[in-house]
């Protein structure tokens, strides 16, 4: 591996550097019509290693890359004690990715990451995960003509061969599959058939009560860290964090698009469906003041797209009449309130089940993301 001299790569150890971190993404794309700009004030947040709570089990550090002085390009590597205890070997991450298309620029960045990551004992790279697959991640490998659903990445083509030219190879893809209200008469049908089947127990469905949000989240926090435990790549959320997630979701949250699946009174499986608050987002350019907040209000309510988050539920109620039921109601809910389309995402590539009982139902596959994977150390050239 070669580096060009003029390319510097350096952690980010000052407030003016990590305005330029922050920044690079909005210079980055300004001219591409698809990208969501995020709020600048969450980005910050999710970047502060003294508030946020993800960083009271993980370590992060950012690195800039400059190319005759100008920044080119940004990383971060990450390891999170959490995801790491009792694992063999250990998995470093990297997120929050941007850079310029030079092969140069990206190996620089990833040199620095590896370096990070194997100086404390990361034998395997992983991502992007910004900063955990819990959060947005992947790098999307198929789907550019159209603007990232909320809570999902987007990034110019190139990304992928820069990754591959890292010495980075797939680890999982990760599908995101659309669903139109000319499909909502089939797949109700379909869903309803199912449910009928149903062999658990009898289940309630109900719709979360927000005046009981804490008491539903840690509920739901429950089930989340049940349910997702055994699948690939899945790591602990702390109720801090999911609580931390639970207040950011709430403003935009419908009772009627998320809901609860009880037996014998207690939760034992949920579905939540969010609307896509990128399509207001879009025309804030990042910022709520001192007109975006207004540009955002009068977009919401013009939002008709939705993206299903998740659905899930505890190992002894994972029949399928009970996931019917679940994605019935919501399905129905959802098109009564008006909405015209939605993104279910994303799901990993070896969750045959998902992806046959989507398909069945007539969904389409609209983007794929890529988790990359490889060597933390610098690889052999």
């Amino acid at each position: 591996m070669v580096l060009s001299p003029s390319i510097q790569v350096a952690p980010v150890q000052s407030s003016a550097d990590m305005r330029r971190f922050l920044e690079f993404p909005y210079e980055h794309y300004r001219n591409d019509p698809n990208w969501v700009a995020p709020l600048r004030l969450d980005q910050r947040e999710l970047l502060d290693r003294t508030k946020h709570p993800f960083y009271q089990h993980a370590e992060m550090e950012c690195f800039l890359a400059r190319l005759n002085g100008r920044v080119c390009g940004r990383i971060a590597a990450i390891l999170d004690r959490d995801y790491n205890a009792a694992r063999e070997p250990k998995v470093g991450t990297f997120g929050f990715y941007e850079s310029v298309n030079s092969q140069s620029v990206a190996d620089a960045l990833f040199q620095a990451s590896r370096a990070w990551l194997a100086a404390r004992g990361a034998s395997v790279l992983r991502g992007p995960m910004n900063p955990s697959i819990n959060y947005e991640c992947g790098v999307l490998v198929d789907g550019f003509n159209s603007p990232p659903s909320v809570m999902t990445t987007f990034n110019p083509p190139y990304y992928e061969r820069l990754f591959e030219g890292a010495g980075l190879r797939e680890a999982r893809d990760l599908y995101a599959y659309r669903i139109t209200r000319d499909q909502v008469g089939m797949m109700l049908a379909k869903l309803d058939r199912a449910a009928r089947v149903c062999s658990a127990p009898a289940v309630r469905i109900r719709s979360v009560e927000l005046k009981r949000f804490d008491v539903e989240v840690e509920a739901v926090w429950n089930i989340y860290g049940a349910a997702w435990r055994q699948n690939w790549g899945a790591a602990p959320m702390t109720l801090d964090e999911f609580r931390h997630l639970g207040r950011q979701l709430k403003p935009i949250l419908i009772p009627k698009l998320a809901l609860i699946a009880e037996s014998a009174g207690q939760p034992v499986a949920f579905g939540l469906v969010i609307p896509d608050i990128n399509q207001a987002l879009k025309h804030a350019n990042g910022s709520l003041f001192p007109l975006g907040l207004l540009k955002v209000l009068y977009y919401k309510s013009k939002i008709r797209k939705l993206r299903v988050l998740v659905l899930g539920a505890l190992e002894e109620y994972r029949d399928p009449g009970v996931t019917a039921r679940l994605s019935a109601t919501l399905l129905r809910n959802a098109f009564e309130l008006g909405y015209r389309e939605a993104e279910c995402s994303w799901i990993v590539e070896d969750n045959r089940a998902a992806i046959r009982s989507l398909e069945f139902l007539g969904a389409e596959r609209s983007k794929t993301y890529r988790i990359y994977e490889g060597p933390a150390g610098i690889p052999e050239t």
